[in-house]
This record gives C-alpha cells, structure tokens and sequence, in this order.
C-alpha cells in the first residue's frame, strides 16, 4: 500500500468537513460556529479579476460604483441555510440587528442606479391631521368636497355658518356639492326657515326643487308654497307664488298654485283701480275691505257687487272671472244673486235666471232650485211680490206650501189647498189669516164653489 500524498494529507487536516462523531462536540453550537464560517468565506470579495470588467445596468448605463448587497444576501442565505440544516433560531436573533436594517433600496439600485424609487406614504403629513370638527373652513369645507376628499358638515351648526357654506358651495358651481349641503340643510333645519332662505337663492332653489323631483316628496314643495302665508307685501308674495310655478307639483296641486298666483296678480290690479273710489257706486256703498288676498268666492262676490255687467274683456268683470277660473254655474249662480239681491237689483236677479227656448219663449230656470233662490231673497229682504213669484216657481207641491206658509204667501197656500182639493185645511188656514181681508175673501168663495170636487 503506498503512502500518501503530502497534499492529500493537507487536504483532511485542513477541510472543515469532519467525520461522524459521537463526541458531545457535535452540538448545535458546533454547528452555528460552521454557518457563520461558511456564510463569511462567501461574503469575503478576493476577486480581483472584476475590477477590470465594466459593469452596466439592465438599460445600458454603466454603474459607477458596486453596489453593497452583503445585508440582502446575508438575509437569503441565512434563511435558506436555517431552514436546510435545522440550525437553532440563534443564528438568526445573533444576526437580527443586520437581517432587518438593510436597505431594500440596494436591491433595486441594482437594476437601474438612474431610476428614482419611491417608498409607499406610511403616514399622512401633520398638515393634514386636523380636526375634522373644528379646523375647517366653509370654503375649505367646500373646495375638499369638490375634489372629492374627506369632510365633514356637523361642525357648522348655527344657521349663519349653514348658509355660509350653502353660498359657498354655490359660488363653485358644482351641482354635486350643492345637493350635497342642501341635503344637510333639509336635514338639520326646519321645513319653514330652509325654504324661505332659499327664496332669495335661486340657485340653490332650482338645485333643492330638482334633487325633491328625484325623489319625489311632494309633502315638501307644499310645505314651501305655504310660505306664502309669511309674506305680508303682496307684490312679494305674487312674486314667490310666481316661483312656485315651476316645482314639480302634482297636477291638481300645480293647478292650485296657477290660480292662485293669477287671482293676487288680477286682485292687485283690481285693488289699484277700485281704491280711488271714483264710481258712483263707491260713494254709495264705500269699501269696507281691501280685495287684496280674498278667497275666489270672495273676489267673484266683489266684483258682481261693484262691477256687474262690465264686459268680459275686463280683469274686474264676473264673466270674465267665472270663465277664467273655471267656476260653475251653480256657483255663480250663487254668488251673483246674492250680490244683487244685497242691492235690491231684482231686475239683475230675474235676469239670472231667464233663459229662452228655441221658440223664443222665456222661461225661468234654476241650476240650484228655486227653494234655495226664496231662502236667498228673503234674507235679503225681498218684496213680497217677488218673493212670492219665486215661491210659485218651486216644482214640489209640499215644498212650496211649506215655504209659502213660512213666508206668508197667501195666494200661494190658497192655490196649493185648492189644487190639492183639501177643504179642510182650506177651512183651517182661513182662520189664520185677516177677517174681510182678500184673502179670507177668496178661501169662502172657494169653498163655496160647488164645481170643485173637494177629497175631505
């Protein structure tokens, strides 16, 4: 057997691989003291032969400098080396400081020293740590709502903040911003202040009427037509019934306000007409009222008392009142026999009720009965010639004697009896009335009358 080689025997004394071993040497300890021998003989830089070799990056530039990576490859190298060999967590907590101070920006220098890199914001700068509830502004409120950045609205609590920021947000022309403080204000005031402040803000109106047409509460927009009531000048207030025009009513609902706002435009006309009092019948029946804010009934009453028979064209006159505003003829009916028999015009009150057929004939007729014309007549203390020609227009037999009897109308009792061929209540009816009168004159001679064929 021959001997062995010098350089052989240098080879086993020197490796630093040994031989299975039962010694108590052979501890976890050992083997970290052989990791970190290993890991140093890596990181030692004896290559000589690369500093004459010219270094770029992946575009082509060259690098001016290597760059240090002994942190990031200790950190790899010691990762994989624990996990392969099993070693104890100690190498890892020896070499802690290292594993996590590292720069990861080596690593990405690496690839391109020209290009900047730019490490994620991990905290917001002080600037922007303010108190959402009392730091801001309304026009910053509003600016931060408009680029879409964090805000908060509850801070602005008193109603000259709110309508601060309502008119901020109005002079950034941002209809988002806008919906956005009106919802706030629909939310924090009341129906009655939020609507009258936005009267004299029309942008905002058309933005609060739009955005209450989405979401249709019609609940609100009468809510704000009954501001109306508030406003005490009545050019005022014609012109807030005119703005109301345009909400998104509900058809019956916008047809209310149309006649309104038409009936205080045609009543303020009207009222500047009629208070110089130069008509004659002014100085004999003087004014006791403005006509300005009356109901409808009121203003068609008004103008059948001190404009009857004007024509249609004018603003004052009750045709045109009746046909603008769609009054039925029952209504009017109404309305005009009472004006006129409160003047003790009964040849206006005939003519309410004349009607002609196609022959020409005149004839009377009532829309609402001739009971309710009597009722009527008599409050107005009507003649009794014409109360009893209306007392004999009423169809019902029953009816007409019962009102006859109330209002005294002999003749008409007298007729009904005979018609009826009761001579009993004939004979009754004769003590109620003067002895030797016409009328107790005319009940004997009808009772007396043998061609009647009386039922009692």
């Amino acid at each position: 057997m021959s001997r062995a080689k010098p350089e052989d025997d240098e080879y086993w004394n020197s490796s630093k691989f040994s031989a299975f071993t039962f010694d108590d040497e052979d501890d976890e300890f050992t083997k970290m003291k052989e990791s970190k021998r290993a890991v140093n003989s890596i990181l030692v830089d004896d290559d000589d032969d690369d500093d004459d070799v010219e270094k770029v990056s992946w575009s082509g530039e060259p690098i001016g400098s290597k760059p240090n990576l002994t942190p990031c490859f200790f950190f790899f190298f010691c990762l994989f080396y624990n996990i392969h060999q099993g070693c104890s967590s100690l190498v890892l907590e020896i070499y802690q400081p290292a594993l996590f101070s590292f720069n990861i920006l080596a690593v990405i220098s690496f690839t391109d020293t020209s290009t900047r890199a730019y490490a994620p914001e991990l905290r917001k700068p002080k600037s922007e740590c303010k108190d959402y509830m009392s730091d801001w502004s309304p026009e910053e409120t509003v600016r931060r709502m408009r680029k879409g950045r964090a805000y908060s609205l509850e801070r602005f609590r008193s109603l000259q903040d709110k309508l601060l920021l309502l008119d901020e947000a109005v002079s950034l022309h941002d209809g988002n911003v806008i919906t956005a403080v009106l919802i706030y204000l629909k939310r924090s005031l009341s129906k009655e202040i939020l609507f009258r402040e936005l009267m004299v803000r029309e942008v905002a109106l058309r933005h609060y009427v739009h955005y209450l047409k989405e979401m249709g509460e019609q609940k609100l927009l009468l809510m704000q037509y009954k501001e109306h009531l508030n406003i005490k000048d009545e050019g005022r207030r014609r012109d807030f019934l005119k703005s109301c025009l345009s909400l998104p009513f509900s058809q019956d609902d916008a047809m209310h306000v149309q006649d309104h706002y038409t009936l205080l435009e045609r009543q303020i006309i009207i009222e500047a007409n009629d208070k110089r009092g130069e008509a004659e019948i002014f100085r004999k029946y003087p004014r006791k009222a403005s006509i300005l804010n009356m109901p409808l009934i009121t203003t068609l009453y008004y103008s059948c008392f001190y404009h009857y028979g004007e024509p249609e064209g004018t603003f004052s006159s009750p045709a045109n009142i009746r046909k603008t505003f769609r009054i039925s003829e029952k209504q009017y009916i109404l309305t005009a026999l009472g004006a006129r028999a409160k003047l003790k015009s009964w040849f206006d009150v005939d003519s309410l009720f004349n009607t002609k057929n196609w022959l020409g004939y005149t004839k009377k007729r009532s829309p609402i009965g001739f009971h309710r014309v009597v009722d009527i007549l008599q409050k107005n203390n009507a003649p009794a010639q014409v109360l009893q020609e209306y007392v004999n227009l009423i169809d019902d037999p029953e009816l007409r004697l019962s009102l006859a009897q109330k209002y005294k109308c002999h003749d008409i009792v007298i007729d009904t009896y005979k018609d009826l061929k009761d001579r009993q209540q004939l004979i009754v009816y004769q003590g109620k009335v003067e002895r030797g009168s016409h009328e107790d004159r005319k009940i004997e001679e009808l009772i007396n009358n043998m061609q009647i064929r009386w039922k009692n």
